[in-house]
């Protein structure tokens, strides 16, 4: 071989070459765009799929808001006897009873929102020991003052609700 069929041959080889390397270009591009493609329907799908039940999920915490709401509920579980710590306990039961049954929508939800959930839960827990510890001797008597005590004040059930409502909007 001499120095002008080495020219030759790279000069043959070149074009070669370079459309081999646009060719490879285009068909990684083309891959990559359709990967990408498929990503977006997938996630588009699931998206389908798991609206409903954020959206199912949302809805139960509102509901375990508005049952723990004080008003709510001091008018929906009415005391057994008179003994007024027997009231407060089976108060706080019931709101960990609503709130044991919906523990797993959490996994539906942020962080954030499941946190202020769970705080509203606790202050309400904690209002109702606050007003456990008065003078009253009853428990129609705690009850009255569980709802005295709230009256002038938004409830925490209150403040979640509105961050749900929030939240909801957000992804809706």
């Amino acid at each position: 071989m001499t120095g002008d069929g080495i020219f030759q041959l790279f000069a043959y080889l070149l074009p070669a070459v370079v459309t081999g390397a646009i060719a490879f270009y285009f068909f990684r591009l083309h891959t990559r765009n359709e990967e990408g493609r498929r990503r977006f329907l997938l996630h588009k799908d699931s998206q389908k799929d798991a609206m409903p039940i954020r959206l199912q999920a949302y809805e139960r915490m509102a509901l375990f808001l508005e049952r723990i709401s004080i008003p709510s509920l001091v008018v929906r579980v009415a005391p057994k006897s008179a003994d007024k710590n027997a009231y407060e306990q089976l108060l706080i039961r019931s709101i960990e009873n609503e709130f044991d049954h919906n523990l797993s929508q959490q996994i539906y939800m942020s962080d954030d929102c499941w946190n202020i959930i769970k705080a509203a839960k606790n202050a309400t827990i904690q209002s109702i020991r606050k007003a456990g510890m008065s003078e009253s001797d009853s428990a129609d008597k705690l009850r009255e003052d569980i709802l005295n005590d709230t009256m002038d004040k938004q409830s925490p059930s209150a403040t979640a609700l509105a961050y749900v409502k929030k939240e909801i909007g957000e992804i809706w």
